[in-house]
């Protein structure tokens, strides 16, 4: 068997542990050589609930984009206190997308992670990087986020009708004022969206 199906192999054998609650087998495969398995098993152990904030933080710093992106979803999912805010600088764009996504997951949200998404909403040359911290921001509320939602009303399509649709829990005349110019987008999504918010 090639390398490849004996990773898929272990991979596969590292996820039915998890559902067995066979924490050793999941535990073990943290150091696995292949990052996918080594992924797997941070679901594993977080679905037998013994994924602690040790595994996340380790997995946080891996070399593998898969496995910090994993572990931004395991943060955001569970009740583990693990900082978020390094992934908010990774590297690999896929790891920030998911990172500004699961930080607008947590509740209450982490110290410091408004500033950072307002910051990614308007300056991160991915778009799907500035879609997800736009999205982080109108799933946390807070004011100080305003500005970077309102910025993202003029950026392109899809940040723009995710950005219309983070407005939702604010208000206000700036706010209105960006619906109302929303009703009258070229993108028929992003009116779709003002109006959906005006009702």
């Amino acid at each position: 068997m090639d390398d490849l199906g004996a990773a898929a192999e272990r991979r596969a054998a590292v996820a039915e542990a998890g559902h067995r609650g066979d924490t050793a087998t999941a535990r073990a495969a943290l150091t696995d050589p292949d990052p996918a398995v080594r992924a797997t098993a941070l679901g594993a152990l977080a679905r037998a609930g013994a994924l602690g904030a040790d595994d996340l933080r380790a997995a946080r710093d891996d070399p593998a984009a898969a496995v910090r992106r994993r572990a931004a979803e395991e943060a955001a999912a569970g009740s583990i206190d693990v900082s978020l805010l390094g992934l908010l600088d990774d590297d690999d764009a896929t790891v920030v997308e998911v990172a500004a996504w699961a930080c607008g997951e947590r509740t209450p949200p982490e110290p410091g992670a408004v500033d950072r998404l307002a910051a990614l909403a308007t300056g991160h040359a991915d778009a799907l990087v500035r879609e997800a911290a736009v999205a982080a921001l109108g799933a946390i509320g807070d004011p100080a986020g305003l500005p970077a939602v309102l910025a993202a009303t003029a950026d392109k399509a899809t940040v723009r009708r995710r950005a219309v649709i983070a407005l939702a829990p604010f208000d206000g005349p700036d706010v209105a004022a960006a619906l109302e110019r929303a009703r009258t987008d070229r993108d028929w999504q992003v009116r779709q969206a003002a109006e959906d918010q005006l009702r």
